[in-house]
């Protein structure tokens, strides 16, 4: 008889847990101790960026991280490496993740799984104050500027040799700026939120000219095959400030 209720209390244990699976129950909290490291840029407000009244980075990106891990309950740490180095770290497993206004495309998805797109943004063309530049016509025999591994940067090469132009790679964007508004670069491409909210509030002799190009997500993303708790965790929280509103108040804060 004993026996026997042993029995039946284990089959009804595994028929609760088939039945919870059935349900779609949410994700669980990351393994027990687990504090997920995520590799970030350093300078690309207003998705991540130094708050120097405080000295800690915030954002869009750094604000929708947090409201996520609040949501799924999870630990975690970021390191603000610069764009190419939070790449480069989540491939050789110094990091778990990467959150840096990272545009969801094939060619990335050879290397990393994606959440989720959280954000949408295209690149667009950003010349000085007092340039005459109106169009990528006006780009030939000159040099311009992108941020190294970025869609800026694809863009800039795959279309150089059509316009006539050469290009030069820089780590951040602030430098890139700078290169532009000195005449070193006749022009650069950057994501079209980052060079407007920069231009804006920094102040910046810069100025935005044309259509924004080839407009697409932006994605929280873990190298391939790996972290697939982490990616399933960030779903299920982005969905949930998103229906809560907690994602458009984080946008709001930076006008959005």
């Amino acid at each position: 008889m004993k026996n026997f209720k042993k029995i039946t209390a284990i089959l009804l244990a595994v028929l609760l847990v088939a039945a919870l699976a059935a349900c779609g129950a949410k994700p669980g909290p990351a393994p027990s101790g687990k504090k997920y490291v995520i590799a970030s840029d350093n300078a690309f407000a207003p998705f991540e960026y130094l708050n120097t009244d405080t000295n800690e980075y915030v954002g869009i990106d750094m604000d929708i991280l947090a409201a996520v891990a609040e949501d799924q309950k999870f630990d975690y740490e970021v390191q603000n490496v610069g764009f190419d180095a939070a790449l480069n770290q989540v491939q050789s497993g110094q990091a778990d993740a990467v959150i840096a206004g990272m545009t969801i495309t094939d060619e990335r998805r050879l290397t990393f799984d994606f959440s989720d797109g959280y954000f949408d943004a295209g690149q667009i063309l950003v010349v000085a104050a007092d340039s005459d530049i109106k169009s990528l016509e006006d780009l030939r025999g000159t040099n311009v500027a992108a941020k190294i591994s970025t869609q800026g940067a694809d863009y800039a090469q795959s279309v150089a040799e059509e316009y006539g132009f050469t290009v030069t790679t820089y780590e951040d964007s602030p430098t890139m700026y700078q290169a532009v508004i000195q005449g070193t670069n006749s022009a650069c491409f950057e994501d079209d939120p980052v060079a407007r909210y920069s231009i804006q509030s920094q102040n910046l002799e810069l100025k935005v000219v044309g259509d924004v190009i080839n407009a697409k997500p932006y994605g929280f993303a873990v190298k391939l095959g790996e972290n697939a708790e982490l990616i399933s965790m960030f779903n299920a929280g982005l969905a949930n400030i998103k229906a809560n509103g907690v994602y458009d108040d984080i946008l709001a804060k930076y006008g959005y």
